[in-house]
């Protein structure tokens, strides 16, 4: 998704900066915690994904509170009556005349007096790792002068990620987002005024006041705000309903997002998201060296090592590949068709060979699990153990795979059973031969019954031009350009139009009269 446009509401004198995402039929504004920035909030994949997740079913409005992000810095940090007032003025620049409050942490007491204050423009609430009390559930009087000190000392450096995201402190890309993040959200002087005012949140008295619909989440074990918090804010708000979903880490968006979003759609919308299958059909190609270098000195070897990574790359791409991570000999890839790996194999094979390298090869098709960047799976783990069998510069396939490509072009030949045993149920295997690039007698023979018009498309054919470019390209009707395919299928006698692109890449550009018009 693209970053939405940055706008600001004036709330008095005091400009808040606030980004519109989605286009649903709720309005949902997410009432932050301790700081934010609008900008850098982009650059964390769980935060990009907890926007992306809440804009699917609502209009969602973020905004950055006085004296943190992109919003205005002021001299004293706001209470939670005047924060209250910005959230009203971002509802009125964004026209949303009532909207699910979505307060997280500390924008939790925000968040309910807002709705015990303006019922009419609350349309229902979620208090996602809130509190009505700060010194009962967050930090003791003492442990907030500990904060403040260590704020003082090193704010801006990630030191107070182990408060709030125990299980990131050793991720080192998170942990220099999160560093950003602090000297971006805010001023030193700014995190030791909104810590000094956080600690005077009570909000207790209200409760009984909130009249709205009201959906309480607590992580379990929420290593900043104790999940007594949540059961206290449930129990004392008249019908809310209290989830408690697993985790330690206290950011919404770090550790299972997904179930806490699945929750908070199903509470506005009456609907839980069905899980998207983490396992996915696809074509699996391991490509190793054969010849595996002891020459790692040599200059030469080296080049050609660095020249046919450059070749895997730019094959991937044409291809549409995905790595499956790297190995400076050799490659793991998955494809989406399997007849995009069985060319992209030909193709590394030919580049292997043009830098001096055999490669040996193996292509399996079948189910692999997705979890995030990681995929596994025993299609992996057959087309590597394929190519283990493959003899220098021989690619070879699973029968299965040959068999869902009719008309694709391409030859293979029967090789012996060559897995070893214990591997599973495995495959009968094909050498993959190439796509017949040379021509041959009979081809000159097909050609011959073609037509000049005929002839003339069969290049178009092969680029795969649909129907309607074609038309496009000769001047004449769809209907023409189908009644010409249907013939060129018919007297080439081929399958399909992947099996003509396949026909017409082997044929050199003589065979074919200039005029594209006859």
């Amino acid at each position: 998704m693209i970053r939405p446009h940055t706008h600001y509401a004036r709330s008095g004198d005091v400009h808040i900066a606030y980004q519109v995402v989605g286009a649903g039929p709720i309005d949902l504004v997410f009432v932050q915690g301790f700081i934010s920035n609008l900008e850098i909030q982009w650059e964390d994949p769980g935060l990009t994904h907890l926007f992306n997740r809440l804009a699917s079913f609502s209009r969602l409005i973020i905004f950055d509170k006085r004296g943190s992000g992109l919003s205005d810095r002021v001299s004293d940090m706001p209470d939670l009556q005047t924060r209250m007032d910005d959230v009203r003025a971002v509802m009125d620049a964004t026209a949303s005349q009532q909207a699910v409050l979505l307060g997280a942490s500390e924008g939790g007491p925000m968040s309910l007096l807002f709705a015990a204050t303006y019922p009419q423009r609350t349309r229902a609430l979620v208090l996602y790792g809130a509190y009505a009390h700060f010194h009962s559930w967050v930090l003791s009087p003492e442990q907030v002068q500990a904060f403040v000190a260590v704020a003082q000392a090193s704010w801006g450096n990630g030191s107070t990620l182990k408060s709030f995201c125990p299980n990131l402190v050793a991720n080192d890309r998170f942990r220099a987002w999160w560093s950003r993040f602090e000297r971006l959200g805010t001023s030193p002087a700014g995190a030791i005024a909104l810590a000094k005012m956080n600690s005077q949140i009570d909000v207790r008295g209200i409760l009984s006041a909130v009249r709205v619909p009201t959906l309480v989440i607590h992580r379990d074990q929420d290593a900043r705000v104790r999940p007594e918090a949540g059961r206290y804010l449930a129990s004392h708000i008249a019908g809310a309903r209290h989830v408690a979903v697993p985790g330690i880490d206290h950011p919404i968006w770090v550790g299972d997002t997904d179930r806490v979003v699945d929750e908070i759609e199903e509470f506005l919308t009456g609907v839980r998201p069905v899980p998207q299958s983490t396992r996915v059909l696809a074509t699996v190609l391991c490509a190793d060296l054969a010849d595996r270098p002891d020459r790692a000195s040599n200059r030469v070897w080296i080049d050609h090592l660095r020249d046919f990574r450059e070749r895997i790359v730019l094959s991937l791409l044409q291809h549409h590949g995905r790595e499956l991570g790297q190995r400076p000999d050799g490659v793991t890839a998955m494809f989406d068709g399997p007849v995009r790996a069985l060319r992209c194999a030909l193709a590394l094979r030919d580049a292997a060979a043009d830098a001096g390298i055999q490669l040996h090869g193996g292509i399996h098709i079948g189910e692999v699990e997705m979890s995030g960047n990681d995929v596994g799976g025993p299609a992996i783990r057959l087309a590597t153990s394929i190519a283990s069998l493959a003899r220098a510069g021989e690619v070879l396939v699973a029968t299965m795979v040959r068999d869902i490509v009719p008309g694709c072009g391409l030859r293979f030949t029967d090789a012996a059973r060559r897995l070893p045993d214990g591997v599973g149920q495995a495959p009968a295997l094909l050498v993959l031969e190439g796509d017949g690039a040379h021509r041959t007698k009979g081809d000159d023979v097909l050609l011959a019954q073609l037509t000049g018009r005929e002839r003339n498309l069969l290049p178009m054919l092969g680029r795969g031009m649909t129907n309607a470019e074609i038309a496009s390209a000769c001047g004449i009707s769809d209907h023409t350009v189908k009644r010409h395919v249907a013939n060129i299928l018919s007297k080439l006698d081929l399958a399909n139009r992947a099996a003509v692109a396949a026909f017409a890449a082997r044929q050199q550009p003589e065979a074919f009269p200039a005029d594209l018009h006859r």
